[in-house]
């Protein structure tokens, strides 16, 4: 028996591929599907089943696509959702064989109505592992309230305390030296404050996981889970149904995104497709020179994620500029994501778009010490902190105002247009996101700050609140 996790640093995502004897089954498969038929090929196995936790919110799934390339059947826990495709609807402790394994199905309702458990036992007739979904997090459990977005007949309160009865009745009885498989961990916005870890035993969970702390009532489960919640991205409803209906194939998304477009041809379909036009180069090389009008979601940092947020329409038709060689990869972590609308990609980059004379902008970013000097000497300027509210209620800027970038969409009102702006975030990343985005709507008199608050608060040349220890990273 092999247990192998392929985890997606960008998503904080935990795939599970098993196999036993010349059988195989994949837990909660990305879109991208390639992988995992070439390891079942190489080891000379046949994938049978495809075991999802639930529909997922925070990623497309590759579950039809496995399907149609291999013949495996594609498994959910019990629900009434009528899905676009064939599919095994579960019951509660319907068991599973893989080679020698037995997978068993538990129904653990709670981060959606839908949500199930896999525990595996070995050959030899010990349970070895549970491979939790989005029910048990490494430190956390799934937040409850991104069904309601898609399902209006559920509320927050009710799926918190179906996620308490899981909880208890489910998992809790189960032995401790079961090994914890989750499907996300740290950096997921599916759970308020996962560890980095990506597994564990159950023991220690329940020695350690505030969920499974002795004496916690029902009631106050709920109170303490939802305490801190914030709105999901505006995706999630989005990939829900495509995880529903079934998506289109990964082939087909790639073929219409992977176009290199000469200048003109960028410029003729910006205009005619009403296209966004996103640069994902690094904050520091955008901020230097870029076209007019364009967005900054740096592909090294984590890009579908802050694509799904920022975004709102997930059918936007997309322009994308990339460092070369990397033009692939920006097309498949949109996908990942369900931005199937990429129509093409500028050959050459911004070195072809100036050599041909087109105009270019730019935005100023300033050193730690240049921002300290100034701000010194500015008195009527603003510190803008994008970071989450979390992270600014933790610690921040003395008189700093929070915009998290997360709501930028919402919160333009705040930014002033007659006073210089500082822009800063942890490390760089998102305060350029912010800054480009105003930039585009025509905002002039934001300056990016290098290096986020980290480095502002070692530097020893601000005034910083007091630190509060964070209960959540929402």
């Amino acid at each position: 028996m092999k247990i192998e996790q392929i985890y997606t640093g960008c998503l904080a995502q935990g795939a599970y591929y098993i196999e036993s004897g010349q059988e195989a089954a994949i837990i909660d498969p990305l879109r991208e599907v390639d992988d995992y038929v070439r390891m079942s090929n190489e080891r000379g196995t046949t994938i049978k089943y495809i075991f999802e936790t639930h529909f997922h919110a925070d990623f497309v799934s590759g579950h039809v696509e496995l399907a149609k390339r291999t013949g495996a059947k594609i498994v959910y826990g019990p629900t009434q959702v009528k899905t676009g495709f064939d599919a095994i609807i579960a019951e509660d402790g319907q068991v599973f064989h893989l080679g020698d394994i037995e997978i068993k199905l538990i129904h653990t309702p709670g981060h959606t109505m839908e949500s199930s458990c896999y525990l595996l036992t070995d050959e030899t007739g010990v349970k070895k592992a549970i491979f939790t979904g989005d029910t048990l997090f490494i430190g956390d459990v799934g937040r409850p309230d991104l069904a309601q977005h898609v399902n209006a007949t559920l509320n927050q309160e009710k799926l918190a305390g179906h996620l308490f009865d899981s909880l208890q009745s489910k998992i809790m009885p189960l032995e401790d030296d079961l090994i914890v498989y989750p499907a996300h961990g740290a950096g997921s916005a599916c759970g308020k404050n996962l560890s980095s870890e990506t597994w564990d035993t159950l023991g220690h969970q329940k020695k350690t996981n505030w969920a499974f702390r002795p004496g916690l009532d029902k009631k106050s489960f709920i109170t303490e889970l939802l305490q801190g919640l914030t709105m999901p991205p505006v995706y999630f409803p989005q990939n829900v149904l495509m995880n529903i209906g079934g998506g289109e194939e990964m082939n087909t998304v790639f073929d219409r995104s992977n176009k290199a477009l000469s200048v003109s041809e960028f410029e003729l379909l910006a205009d005619e497709k009403n296209a966004l036009i996103l640069d994902t180069r690094r904050p520091e090389d955008f901020g230097r020179a870029f076209i007019p009008g364009s967005i900054n979601i740096g592909i090294d940092g984590n890009f579908a994620v802050w694509v799904g947020t920022l975004v709102k329409d997930i059918r936007q038709n997309i322009l994308f500029v990339a460092d070369e060689g990397r033009e692939e990869e920006v097309i498949i972590r949109l996908a990942r994501v369900g931005y199937d609308h990429a129509i093409g990609y500028l050959k050459g980059g911004i070195r072809q778009w100036k050599s041909e004379g087109r105009s270019v902008d730019s935005i100023k970013t300033l050193s730690i010490d240049e921002f300290a000097e100034a701000t010194s000497h500015d008195k009527d300027s603003v510190i803008i902190d994008v970071r989450k509210k979390s992270e600014f209620d933790s610690e921040h800027i003395v008189n700093a105002i929070n915009i998290p970038l997360d709501y930028i969409n919402d919160n333009m009102a705040m930014v002033p247009k007659d006073k210089q702006a500082y822009v800063h975030c942890a490390g760089g990343y998102r305060s350029m996101i912010f800054a480009s985005i105003l930039r585009a709507r025509g905002y002039r008199n934001l300056v990016d700050v290098d290096g986020g608050f980290k480095n502002i608060k070692s530097s020893g040349r601000f005034a910083v609140t007091e630190y509060v220890c964070p209960t959540t990273m929402l």
